[in-house]
């Protein structure tokens, strides 16, 4: 297998291990909360620490990418995975301090994803150019959804409406991509970087701080909680739906994944920003569906929504890989840390809303409580893609001007 393989399909793996880690403890929540008798305050602070450290070790990841290399940022992924997955696994066998073995295998565990989005993202965009990057770029991305499908389905067919085996098999699946992504990337060396400024921290901080990188930093925080926001929380907020939520998960995944894999093609036709406002739009009608339907409409609110978001994240680092390129392995991991920030910012807020609401429909006698809870809880959540309709509108007509000029300083820069 070539080198350019190796570290693509690796890169690809780690990647599906981050679904994984994702999608199969959204499938155990309601165990775990019961097991260990928490409620969805307490889930919410255990789901915003795998969000916690993505944006710790991107940061961390991208500041010394180019001094230490991909490849030892990758080892230290491997390390994080596997000892965050075994901690998870016995972390009920710690008794009263279970919970805190929670908070730390889950903050071990973000801290290997965002090892892979630091070593990963740079590499890409220095093995390709132009369309090319973008589309394997998409491609790259395309394991997070595509992941999320297979654990979903992992998770539905091992627990509680499959063969009821106990939430601690479901997570042992999260070991077997982490060790063939470890194996592809022992062998394999990482490409030098095409852009001579990015290698420069100070290179890369003037091109930062500039309105446009500014602009993205800030989009970024909604893109994120748009995306991660109610597919973590889905079995909470599509309990009472009248529609499978693990299956709406696994269909909103596996929509993502098929866009991203023509993701080259849509940016070709549409550019960037273009995408991006579509993308916005489609997220919010999606969202709103779900705060208001029931039974076979969620089905259609799956479709629109997935649709909507599936474009959000790699084209936000591949906005900043294609149009601030001296910005560099830096630039790419702040504006995933953002993204991932702002997760784990609204995780817990998630999890108090979902709370407040379920006590609000109580005190009002909601004939279906937790159907009241989760669309009240859905119907918050609009304002995130809400807001990114107008500023990606913004983005769309300030970079219809600037695109030439702004390809110029790139084909210069490479």
């Amino acid at each position: 297998m070539k080198n350019e393989q190796r570290l693509f399909y690796g890169s690809c793996f780690a990647l599906i291990t981050t679904a994984f880690s994702f999608s199969i403890r959204a499938g155990i929540l309601p165990e775990l909360g019961e097991q260990l008798a928490l409620n969805a305050t307490q889930l919410g602070i255990i789901n915003s620490m795998w969000f916690l450290g993505f944006p710790i070790s991107m940061v961390i990841g991208g500041l010394i990418y180019h001094s230490v290399g991909g490849k030892k940022i990758m080892q230290f992924a491997f390390f994080a995975h596997a000892i965050g997955v075994l901690l998870t696994i016995f972390a009920p066998s710690f008794g009263s301090q279970g919970y805190m073995v929670l908070l730390i295998s889950t903050l071990l565990i973000g801290l290997g994803n965002g090892c892979t989005e630091a070593a990963c993202n740079p590499m890409i965009a220095d093995t390709y150019d132009g369309i090319k990057m973008s589309k394997m770029m998409n491609r790259f991305h395309m394991w997070f959804p595509g992941g999320i499908v297979l654990g979903s389905l992992i998770s539905q067919f091992m627990g509680p409406d499959g063969m009821g085996l106990a939430w601690q098999a479901q997570i042992w699946v999260i070991m077997i991509p982490t060790i063939i992504y470890a194996v592809l990337f022992w062998s394999a060396s990482w490409p030098k970087a095409q852009v001579q400024e990015a290698t420069s921290i100070e290179g890369n901080l003037k091109a930062m701080v500039t309105p446009l990188f500014l602009f993205i930093f800030g989009c970024m925080f909604l893109t994120a909680i748009s995306e991660f926001g109610p597919q973590q929380w889905v079995r909470l907020t599509l309990a009472e739906s009248g529609a499978q939520p693990l299956i709406v998960l696994a269909l909103v995944t596996g929509l993502m994944a098929v866009a991203r894999y023509f993701g080259g093609e849509a940016v070709h036709r549409f550019n960037t920003t273009g995408v991006l406002w579509g993308s916005a739009i489609l997220a919010t009608i999606g969202l709103f569906l779900f705060s208001t339907q029931t039974g076979a409409m969620t089905y259609v609110a799956a479709i629109i929504y997935g649709l909507g978001i599936a474009y959000f994240w790699p084209n936000m680092i591949g906005f900043v890989a294609d149009y601030l390129p001296k910005s560099g392995a830096l630039g790419m991991s702040i504006v995933g840390a953002a993204g991932m920030f702002s997760s784990a910012i609204f995780q817990p807020i998630i999890g108090g809303w979902i709370d407040s609401n379920r006590e609000i429909a109580i005190a009002n006698n909601a004939p279906n409580v937790e159907l009241a809870t989760g669309q009240a809880t859905l119907a918050t959540m609009v304002m995130f893609p809400g807001l990114l309709v107008v500023l990606f509108g913004i983005l769309y007509f300030w970079m219809r001007n600037k695109t030439k000029e702004i390809h110029g300083e790139a084909a210069a820069a490479h």
